[in-house]
């Protein structure tokens, strides 16, 4: 089988030759890694000189298949290989090279491997290296690479036409391919067969690159054949290559249908430009450039009848002193960019687009009749009369573009004017010499007059008298004042960086966008529209009036606007011209002291950084959201009605008086609200209420809450000391509560609580120093509060007994927080004093005394004993059953000195700073984090500790002052678990 591409050929018969070729090569060669090629040369083989003779070589021999035998272009590669040092036959082995002519093996096995295994295409190449550096593997397969080296630009390009061209034009192998009498062939069983109907694959191939087609042609020879056809191959690229004539013109011959030829940026350029045109005679788009270009070439166009499109770009035309003529008779786009030449003169009838940009011609004489397009941007050699001439010489022109045309008058635009009276788009940006004085485009829809100083207020009535205007830019006009336009059909209009512009007045039924920023003179603005959706006006700092009448404006931005009066908020309402609003940004507005809108649309509303607003009113059934962050001046506030599902004003700490109807609220948070006094709030959906540090909250406004709100279930009122009893009994009307938070208020009765919240599950009262030691009897006697499972106690002044008695009774608990009790004292469950069922909630009465098995079963899962100062001892038997405790946190007892646990399920033992520990004892089997930061136990007792915990995977012994980092490994090898050891750097040694 025979693989022909660009990058690699592969050729089975004549392995043997080809491999000891590469060992006679690499024994002549023994320093070749001494020497510093081109990483290009490297990589691919060949130089650059190289690589089209090579390649050329290699086409013309595919091209005599019909004359040539196998054997003959065998010998030729053999030749090219052995004459081109640059090309490397990569072996895996000196030993593979000996297999692949037989030493090793018989034909027979040869055979039978080449029938089984499927042909393989190598594309990568080996440096040369010397025979003394190839290992020895008997046996070893060795296959051949030739790759031609290409410039790494546009390595891609020569891969894709070279590759296609060989595909198309290579050896069929006379009698071997072709098949024998019957029809069959040897080379065909080594083959990859994919058979689908060609018409399929064209389809299919339609979709590919010209990479991909190259890469499909590799499958089988049916892939190759369709990848080939003429159908795929219109345009032939070779931008940026190197490229003889001579290869040029056998590419032109080989595809002589070709419609698209790109040459820009090859050595000879003209000249292969020369031969496009006069040889491909379908060629319809022609691309040159990057050098010289005779005259001879324009002349030479006029012979190329299907020619449509010519783009010469970054060249010298003739000896850049002369003129070019250009005749065409059927050209419709010609583009002559960045080119240099004296004098330009071009006849070409059916031409509609022309573009001259950048190129530095004195004089265009043009005798186009139907040119719609004529770009001469930035022609700066190109005097006022020349534009002129040009540009009236053409009297269909639609199109004009002379931005950066320095000498443009406006006696040149008047003649424009008069002269092409279809004129519809002119860019006569950065031209400082125009005012549009006296110049009438009544058919112009787009203007482009970017940096024009010549623009003032006075122009505007000018381009008033363009009433099919659309597109306005004013972008940099630095004289202009004021903007006062009456058009109906303006769409689009842009004023960027107007230093002394101060009013725009427009009014368009049909305007969309509005483009202004950077004008910091601007004070007026007035528009009226039935088109425009979203208004943007950031940072216009002196905007103190606005007037609008757009009935379909959505959305507007008016951040950092900060001259806005609250006249503002009228605008916006209902009655203010803009009853479609939806979104509202006032960001920084710092004057707007009172906000009031009554709109039935608005559905966003943004006054972050508002921080002189007082008073924020709003009648917005619609509102959904609302940013208040940086209103910390904020004193009432009325939302009747609205439609937040959610409110955050707890970053308003002035707020006193607050009104909310909003019936889909479920979540309002008022924390730091400390002189709010007067709240009225309906929201029957209201689920989450948090009114933390709401100092001045009373009982009258708790009890009108919970009566309006039904269904709250978590109610926080964290240091709100006016909160009473009363306030409290209300809480009745509360059936789906379970979360309550009355930490840091003065209550000394809890009773109202027990009776009122009977689905309670949380309770919060951490530092409530008023409650007696009796508060919480009715938790533990007489049952009270049955669904209670999490309980905080922290920071109170309850004595031991009632937490006893809590620990005892109380065994629905799952997590018990008593953090910081002065009172807690030791926690001991196996001490000889206390009879167990004592603990477990069982009281003997008489001689019989009964423990039922259910009743002992502790469900407390978290226990947070944080800095108990009192506590000295923690025992915890098996004969407790707290086989649900998960968590223990015991840290910063600083005067903790023993721990004894046996808790089948704890998983987090916390004894960070207990630095008075000397006991550890644990009997946890599940426990899988240890903490004993700044601990004093010794090597010995961590070691006893966790013999027993044979699941502890994380132990922090950070600060330990009586443990050394060798006793690292000591604890590993006693708990093989363990997977994370925390150890200060600092540990004693």
């Amino acid at each position: 089988m025979r693989i022909w591409c660009f990058d690699c050929f592969t050729d089975e018969e004549e392995e043997g030759r080809l491999k000891q070729s590469a060992m006679d090569n690499n024994n002549n060669n023994n320093n070749d890694d001494d020497v510093d090629l081109d990483l290009n040369q490297r990589e691919l083989g060949v130089s650059e000189d190289e690589r089209w003779p090579m390649c050329e070589e290699m086409m013309r021999a595919a091209t005599e298949e019909e004359e040539e035998d196998g054997t003959e272009l065998e010998q030729l590669w053999s030749s090219e290989i052995r004459s081109h040092p640059h090309l490397v036959l990569q072996g895996e082995s000196s030993n593979a090279a000996a297999a692949a002519v037989g030493e090793d093996c018989t034909m027979e096995e040869a055979d039978h491997d080449s029938y089984h295994k499927r042909a393989k295409v190598y594309s990568g190449l080996a440096e040369g290296r010397s025979a003394s550096g190839v290992s020895s593997d008997a046996g070893s397969s060795v296959e051949r690479t030739v790759s031609f080296g290409v410039a790494s630009s546009s390595r891609t390009d020569v891969d894709m036409f070279c590759q296609n061209f060989i595909l198309n034009y290579g050896r069929k192998d006379g009698k071997k391919d072709e098949g024998d009498d019957n029809g069959s062939s040897e080379s065909e069983d080594f083959e990859v067969h994919i058979d689908l109907t060609d018409d399929l694959l064209h389809m299919v191939f339609s979709f590919l690159n010209h990479i991909d087609l190259c890469r499909s042609a590799m499958v089988c020879r049916q892939w190759r054949v369709a990848s080939s056809h003429e159908d795929f191959w219109k345009a032939l690229n070779f931008e940026n290559m190197r490229i003889s004539i001579e290869q040029f013109e056998d590419m032109c011959l080989r595809y002589p249908n070709a419609t698209e030829v790109n040459v820009y940026g090859t050595p000879s350029v003209n000249a292969l430009a020369m031969k496009a045109a006069t040889t491909l005679r379908n060629l319809e788009v022609l691309t040159v450039g990057k050098g010289h270009i005779s005259e001879n070439f324009f002349q030479a166009l006029g012979e190329c009848n299907m020619l449509r499109s010519v783009t010469v770009n970054e060249a010298i035309l003739g000896n850049g002193a002369q003129e070019i003529h250009l005749s065409h008779d059927r050209l419709r786009e010609l583009k002559i960019t960045k080119c240099r030449v004296m004098r330009l003169s071009i006849r070409c009838p059916q031409l509609r687009s022309l573009s001259l940009k950048r190129s530095n011609m004195s004089q265009a004489m043009l005798n186009c009749p139907l040119l719609q397009l004529l770009d001469i941007a930035s022609c700066h050699k190109l005097l006022d009369a020349a534009i002129r001439s040009a540009a009236i010489s053409c009297p269909q022109l639609e199109s004009l573009d002379v931005s950066n045309c320095s000498c443009v008058s406006d006696e040149t635009l008047r003649e424009i004017a008069q002269a092409c009276a279809s004129l519809h788009i002119l860019n006569a940006s950065y031209c400082p010499n125009i005012s549009l004085e006296s110049v009438h485009l009544p058919m112009l829809t787009v203007l482009k007059l970017h940096s024009c100083e010549g623009i003032t207020s006075a122009s505007m009535t000018w381009i008033a008298n363009s009433p099919a205007l659309e597109v306005l830019e004013l972008d940099n006009c630095n004289l202009l004042t004021s903007v006062v336009l009456h058009l109906s059909r303006l769409q689009s209009i842009s004023l960027v960086h107007c230093r002394k512009f101060t009013e725009l007045n427009l009014q368009s039924v049909m305007l969309s966008s509005i483009t202004i920023s950077n004008c910091p003179a601007l004070r007026r603005i007035t528009i009226t529209s039935t088109s425009l959706r979203r208004l943007a006006l950031q940072k216009q700092e002196n905007l103190t009036t606005l007037v609008l009448q757009c009935q379909s404006l959505q959305e507007v931005d008016l951040s950092d606007c900060e001259s806005l009066s609250n006249a503002v908020c009228e605008i916006f309402s209902d009655d203010g011209g803009c009853p479609m609003l939806k979104s509202l940004i006032l960001d920084n507005c710092e004057s707007l002291t009172e906000v009031r809108f009554s709109n039935s649309s608005l559905a966003s509303l943004s006054l972050v950084g508002c921080r002189a607003v007082t008073s924020l009113e709003l009648k917005c059934p619609r509102i959904e959201q609302i940013c208040l962050d940086g209103c910390d001046h904020l004193e009432t506030a009325l939302f009747q009605p609205v439609a937040l599902r959610s409110l955050n004003l707890g970053i308003c700490p002035k707020l006193s008086v607050l009104n909310i109807e909003a019936p889909y609220m479920v979540s309002l948070e008022l924390k730091g609200c400390g002189v709010l006094s007067e709240a009225s709030i309906i929201c029957p959906l209201l689920t989450s209420l948090d009114a933390s540090f709401c100092g001045q909250l009373r009982d009258d406004c708790l009890s009108a809450t919970t009566s309006s709100c039904p269904l709250i279930e978590s109610l926080v009122l964290m240091s709100c000391p006016s909160i009473g009893s009363d306030g409290l009994s209300s809480l009745n009307g509360l059936p789906n509560l379970t979360v309550l938070d009355l930490s840091y208020t003065f209550l000394m009765n809890l009773e109202p609580v027990f009776k009122s919240c009977i689905r309670l599950k949380v309770l919060k009262l951490q530092a409530c120093k008023y409650l007696t030691d009796s508060s919480l009897e009715p938790l533990y006697k007489e049952g009270a509060l049955p669904a209670l499972e999490e309980l905080d106690l922290s920071y109170g002044t309850l004595c031991q007994t009632a937490i006893d008695d809590l620990l005892a009774c109380c065994t629905h608990l799952t997590h018990l927080s008593v953090n910081g009790c002065v009172n807690m004292h030791d926690l001991d469950w196996g001490s000889t004093n206390v009879q167990p069922f004592d603990y477990f909630g069982v009281y003997s009465s008489g001689e019989t005394t009964r423990e039922p098995a259910e009743a002992a079963n502790r469900l407390l899962q978290n226990l947070n004993c944080v800095g108990c100062p009192n506590i000295r001892k923690v025992l915890i038997p098996p004969a407790a059953r707290f086989y649900h405790l998960s968590t223990l946190n015991l840290s910063l007892s600083v005067n903790l000195k023993e721990v004894d646990l046996a808790c089948s399920n704890l998983i987090l033992l916390n004894l960070s700073n207990c630095c008075s520990l000397e006991v550890l004892k644990l009997g946890c089997p599940k426990l899988a984090s240890l903490f004993l930061q700044s601990c004093n136990m010794d090597e010995a007792g961590v070691e006893a500790a966790i013999s027993r915990c044979c699941s502890l995977e994380t132990l922090d012994l950070r600060f330990c002052s009586k443990i050394s980092s060798v006793s690292m490994a000591r604890f590993r090898a006693v708990c093989p678990s363990l997977k994370r050891v925390f150890s200060s750097p600092n540990l004693a040694d």
